[in-house]
């Protein structure tokens, strides 16, 4: 699919709520809207007050209607923020989503390749947490990411930690 990537911007947080629940899998987890994304304290951290100085985002906007259709972006979570997916001081987490009707299109690896890419200028490392039954973990191990561990995620299934190396 054509889809238009561009850098995710302070005005761009109350999409990225959307997404996170995405991202989330709130959807699945009956957790019945986006609200619920903005009150989980697991995952305000995520979106909170976005376009801090170390945030790097992009968004996905359908061609034809320039409307938004997923995102992804990269935040850089530690002290009380640290997560399941810790690995240190340096090492951003990555989150990522994209609306159930563009699934399988393509646009989930646009938006990876241009968030990774807009990363290096940052960070040498970044981190992401996916469920182990998602599909999604054979796109990420195409781009580069390798397991490091895996957790207990916050619905109590199991989900892996990946790494890539930026440079």
């Amino acid at each position: 699919m054509n889809s238009i990537i561009r850098p995710a911007i302070k005005y761009d947080e109350p999409f990225l709520w959307e997404m996170l629940y995405y991202a989330a899998h709130m959807d699945e987890d009956g957790e019945a809207s986006f609200e619920d994304a903005q009150k989980n304290p697991d995952l305000t951290k995520y979106v909170k007050d976005w376009g801090r100085e170390m945030d790097v985002g992009c968004v996905a906007l359908e061609a034809e209607s320039n409307q938004p259709i997923g995102a992804a972006w990269i935040r850089l979570l530690i002290g009380n923020e640290k997560t399941i997916s810790y690995i240190d001081d340096f090492t951003p987490e990555l989150a990522i989503a994209v609306l159930p009707d563009y699934i399988g299109r393509g646009v989930g690896t646009q938006l990876l390749m241009h968030v990774l890419d807009a990363a290096k200028k940052r960070y040498s490392s970044v981190v992401l947490s996916v469920r182990t039954t998602n599909p999604a973990k054979r796109i990420y191990e195409r781009l580069g990411f390798v397991v490091v561990g895996k957790t207990t995620n916050r619905v109590g299934t199991e989900s892996f930690n990946m790494l890539i190396r930026l440079q």
